[in-house]
C-alpha cells in the first residue's frame, strides 16, 4: 500500500486532507516538515502532503524556505475545508467543561464558541496532538478542538460540528515528490510554481515580471521574503496559471530567466477547488 508523509500528529488536518485526497493510502505522521520531506528522499515515503497557505491565516511559516532547497518537485494541490470540532472525553457535557486546548491558530478561529460556553483557551502545539492530550487526561473539564479523525482516533466524543468561525476556513497543501510529473502540455488547467530572486535594483522587480504580462499569463500567487537575512536579497515564491512548455508561458519564464535566478518546483493540474472558485 502507498504511504504519503504529512507533519503533524495522527488525526491532524493534514492527515485528513491525505486521506481525502489519496483514499486507500498509509498516512505516515512526521514530526515536522523537514521530516516529512525527508521519508519521501529516503523513499520511506512515495509523497508529502505540506500545507502552503490558509485562507485566514495566510502564509504557513518555513514552507517558502523549505520547498526550493527540499530536492522534491510539487506534484499536485489540495485544498481542505477546515472543519474544527470539539471534543472531549466520553461522560463530558458542555455544561462541564471549562478549558478548551489547541493549536493558537485553531483557537483564534473559534472565538465564538470559547465566548459562548466561557471556556479557557489553551495553547497546545498541534491539533490532533491536543486531541491526544485530553484522551489521556480524561476528566469531565476538558475539551479539545481538532478534526472528526482525531476524535476517530484517540476514541474521543464530538460535542459539537464545525465550531468555526468562518465557513470558508480553508488550507491548500502542496503534493510533493521526488520526481517531477509533468502533465501533458494540453492537459487543462495546469498551474505552474516557481521561485524567483532579483537583484535589488530600480525596477527589477517590474522587468522581471513585464513578460507575464505581455504574454497574457496569469498569476495566481505572488510572495516576497528574505534570504538568508539580509535586505538586499529577495526571494519570490510564485504560482502561475499554465504549462510551461506553452508558448505563452515558455517566453514569460524566458524573459523571467533573463533578468532573476529561476527556479521551476513543479507543473501540476488544478485541484477543482480552485477551478470552481475561478469561475465564480
Amino acid at each position: 500500500m502507498p504511504i504519503i508523509a504529512f507533519q503533524g500528529f495522527l488525526g491532524a488536518y493534514s492527515d485528513l486532507a491525505c486521506r481525502h485526497a489519496f483514499p486507500g493510502w498509509t498516512t505516515l505522521p512526521c514530526a515536522s516538515f523537514e521530516a516529512a520531506m525527508q521519508a519521501v528522499r529516503e523513499n520511506r515515503a512515495e509523497l508529502a502532503m505540506l500545507p502552503c497557505e490558509n485562507s485566514l491565516a495566510g502564509r504557513v511559516p518555513d514552507i517558502h524556505r523549505l520547498l526550493p532547497e527540499s530536492g522534491l518537485h510539487v506534484v499536485g494541490e489540495h485544498f481542505e475545508r477546515v472543519e474544527h470540532c470539539l471534543l472531549a472525553p466520553h461522560g463530558t457535557t458542555e455544561a462541564t467543561l471549562k478549558r478548551a486546548h489547541s493549536h493558537p491558530m485553531a483557537l483564534g478561529q473559534v472565538l465564538n464558541i470559547l465566548k459562548e460556553l466561557n471556556l479557557e483557551g489553551v495553547i497546545e502545539a498541534d491539533t490532533a496532538g491536543a486531541a491526544a492530550l485530553i484522551a489521556e487526561r480524561g476528566g469531565v473539564e476538558d475539551a479539545a478542538i481538532a478534526s472528526s479523525l482525531a476524535a476517530e482516533v484517540y476514541g474521543l466524543k464530538i460535542l459539537r460540528l464545525n465550531v468555526e468561525d468562518a465557513e470558508h476556513n480553508t488550507t491548500r497543501f502542496y503534493v510533493m515528490a521526488r520526481e517531477p510529473r509533468l502533465p501533458p502540455v494540453d492537459a487543462k488547467h495546469c498551474v505552474t510554481s516557481f521561485v524567483f530572486r532579483v537583484r535589488s535594483i530600480p525596477a527589477a522587480l517590474y522587468k522581471a515580471l513585464g513578460g507575464f504580462a505581455t504574454n497574457g499569463v496569469n498569476l495566481t500567487k505572488l510572495e516576497s521574503y528574505m534570504m538568508d537575512g539580509r535586505f538586499t536579497a529577495t526571494q519570490f515564491l510564485c504560482d502561475a496559471d499554465g504549462h510551461p512548455d506553452e508558448p505563452g508561458m515558455a517566453r514569460a519564464l524566458e524573459e523571467l530567466r533573463f533578468f532573476a535566478e529561476l527556479r521551476i518546483l513543479g507543473t501540476y493540474v488544478a485541484h477543482p477547488y480552485r477551478i470552481q472558485n475561478e469561475s465564480n
